[in-house]
């Protein structure tokens, strides 16, 4: 299985039609669905589809957003199943190029698309084997906060959320076992204790 750092995009064009690709880690997925349709008024189809492991198992979901009935929706889904990739989301944004393409058009279309995007990140080092993340939390004073918020990015620790209580902040981080041991042993070379 692979896993997306970050975001990628793709292009494909064929009888005027264009589909503008886009690959994100499925924590980004959504805000990247509203923000494409805020940001591209004029297409006409908005197709997604992603998979997202959970508990060991993959959950995976598409949408054809008005396309015929799967012509576009599935095929980017099986994009991603053939890749292996998990805890990603996939949108093409299409601009209408005056062609009817067909059912068989758009399923080639909307794969040559997506496969763009993956291409691309493919080249960029954005696809790497998956690794389970874990996450914690730990209880701060508010003096090392900065501190441990620069710890936590040079780690690649994600930080979750953030509680601000009376005499200190809790937050809860997210990483893998790698990252989780070196944001740890960076606070221990620190003097930081960590609650």
């Amino acid at each position: 299985m692979w896993q997306l750092q970050a975001q990628s995009q793709g292009f494909y064009e064929i009888k005027g039609s264009k589909f503008l690709s886009f690959l994100t880690p499925s924590d980004e997925f959504l805000s990247t669905l509203t923000s494409l349709k805020s940001l591209h008024p004029k297409a006409v189809h908005f197709v997604s589809a992603s998979r997202i492991l959970q508990e060991g198992q993959v959950i995976e979901s598409f949408s054809d957003d008005g396309e015929p009935k799967g012509s576009s929706g599935v095929p980017t889904l099986n994009v991603l199943r053939g890749e292996g990739l998990v805890n990603v989301g996939a949108i093409s944004v299409r601009y209408f190029g005056g062609t009817l393409l067909g059912v068989g058009g758009l399923v080639r279309a909307y794969t040559q698309a997506i496969q763009s995007a993956i291409e691309n990140a493919k080249e960029q080092n954005l696809i790497s084997a998956y690794e389970k993340l874990i996450e914690w939390e730990i209880e701060v004073s508010y003096s090392l906060l900065s501190q441990i918020l620069y710890l936590a990015q040079k780690t690649q620790t994600k930080v979750l959320q953030r509680d601000f209580l009376s005499h200190s902040v809790k937050l809860i981080l997210c990483a893998n076992l790698a990252s989780k041991e070196e944001f740890e042993n960076l606070c221990a070379s620190e003097a930081i204790l960590l609650c």
